[in-house]
């Protein structure tokens, strides 16, 4: 079953981009990954919303790609939640955004 996970926490926008060039998820994208979303508000915390195939999966990319990368750029670790999903919708416009 899907899973929502939810990530905030410390983690300004120049460390995000570092995080995102370390990792790569873009062009190496994550087994299991469906969907990233990252916001961030005016006291430059982020919020991040994945969707993932599994929890399994999540957090395999969690435990060898994403907190070693984490440490590796002195990063806090996040706060995450994780929820089953219930209804998931990916409306057409959705297509300007696909890696």
């Amino acid at each position: 079953m899907p899973i929502l996970a939810i990530f905030t926490g410390p983690i300004s926008k120049d460390g995000y981009e570092s995080l995102r060039k370390e990792v790569d998820w873009e062009h190496q994208q994550p087994a299991g990954g469906i969907m990233h979303v990252a916001s961030f508000d005016n006291d430059d915390g982020i919020h991040v919303a994945d969707v993932w195939e599994s929890g399994d999966l999540m957090n395999q990319f969690v435990n060898e790609r994403l907190m070693p990368a984490m440490k590796k750029l002195n990063l806090p670790a996040p706060k995450v939640e994780v929820y089953p999903t219930y209804n998931i919708n990916a409306y057409s416009a959705i297509d300007q955004y696909k890696l």
